[in-house]
């Protein structure tokens, strides 16, 4: 049976994906380290994180404009080619502060990819919800097999040779995608790109209630996603107590359970609903928090695994609904302008939720988080009750 073209993109651009998540989860299995070995704080750590993921979602629009201009191909070459260059840096970093700029220069980079292979994937293929759906999964497949060996290397060799395995992976893939992938048509070639950047059609974007109300649950969604993906290492460490390779170690089956999800989640969305998939979701992961917080022991720590790694996979369920609401010239840059909007007030979970654990501990912190969670689903829920007004 031949191979269609069409999965060598699916499959690529998912690996592209799982790169640059790669060079971002090998940070938080390290943080005590880092921590400790530059004097800062949970929450000055907090704000590095947040730094890299709001210079990430701040790309994703630029990153639009771009592949309408020149295609997406060399966009998500650029994207794998600089976070390997700015892992490294990150890496060699001598001081703190060399550190928090290579830790915005790997956001920005990083941030190029996802919105533009999400287009790409549009192009390609019918089933939405599904692509994506398998394209979210190279993120938690990241999350996989990532943390935990970046925590065995971090405990024997250091924090550096840890985060250096980012400029390895986002290395290798760079060249794999270059040789398989071909380039596509822009789609808007010849439009000059200051126009793009005009503030009126994006403020108009803004002003229809189905995308504002998307992006209002995405913001909250996102921030207890990027707060467990900052976070949740630590917090096993210091509030569970389990040793830094064992708890990099749930973290990477955390990831798993995402990444077998997250297919399964959009496509359960293109069948019965992108709000109801979502608020379930949802509902799901707030019943992990519950666990993870209140209940002690194995038995409490692997439901919490399974049930945050199952409904923090809220965006291959969401996601799809912007694509249901645009005009085939909106979808490059329009989606990567509402990625940058909710994706910047999202990456608030990491400095929001270290500063919360430095001033009230871990359980505070976490369940902050299922607070948010149990307001998003009561607005999308309320939202159904009105009859999808929004």
């Amino acid at each position: 049976m031949r191979w269609p073209y069409r999965r060598t993109v699916l499959a690529l651009t998912t690996l592209a994906f799982f790169a640059t998540m790669a060079a971002r989860m090998v940070i938080s299995p390290v943080v005590p380290q880092i921590r400790a070995d530059f004097g800062v704080s949970n929450t000055v750590v907090g704000v590095a994180l947040t730094g890299l993921w709001m210079s990430y979602f701040l790309s994703q629009f630029p990153s639009g404009v771009l592949a309408d201009r020149f295609g997406e191909r060399p966009v998500i070459l650029l994207s794998l080619g600089g976070t390997a260059l700015a892992s490294l840096a990150l890496a060699l970093s001598p001081v703190f502060s060399v550190f928090v700029v290579a830790t915005l220069a790997l956001g920005a980079l990083a941030g190029l990819h996802y919105s533009v292979g999400t287009t790409l994937l549009t192009r390609t293929y019918d089933d939405v919800g599904k692509a994506i759906g398998v394209h979210t999964a190279g993120g938690p497949i990241a999350g996989l097999a990532v943390p935990g060996i970046a925590a065995w290397v971090g405990v024997r060799y250091g924090w550096e040779p840890a985060i250096a395995i980012g400029a390895v992976v986002a290395g290798v893939v760079f060249v794999l995608f270059a040789r398989f992938v071909r380039p596509t048509e822009p789609q808007r070639p010849d439009q000059p790109m200051r126009e793009r950047f005009e503030g009126g059609p994006l403020l108009e974007l803004l002003r229809r209630p189905p995308i504002a109300f998307a992006i209002g649950i995405s913001i909250l969604s996102a921030f207890v996603w990027q707060a467990t993906a900052s976070f949740l290492p630590t917090f096993l460490h210091e509030f569970r107590g389990y040793p830094e390779p064992v708890a990099g170690g749930i973290f990477s089956a955390y990831f798993l359970v995402q990444g077998v999800a997250s297919p399964l989640v959009g496509t359960a969305s293109d069948r019965y609903g992108r709000d109801e998939t979502t608020a379930v979701s949802l509902a799901i992961a707030a019943l992990g928090f519950v666990a993870l917080v209140a209940v002690p022991g194995w038995l409490a720590t692997g439901f919490a695994v399974v049930t945050l790694g199952v409904g923090l996979s809220w965006s291959a369920a969401f996601l799809p609904r912007f694509f249901d609401v645009f005009t085939p010239e909106e979808e490059g840059a329009g989606f990567g302008f509402v990625r940058t909007v909710y994706g910047m007030l999202g990456a608030l979970g990491s400095v929001g939720t270290g500063l919360l654990a430095d001033a009230f501990g871990w359980g505070v912190a976490f369940g902050v988080l299922t607070a948010l969670l149990v307001v998003v689903c009561a607005a999308i829920l309320g939202n159904r009750a009105v009859g999808g007004r929004y």
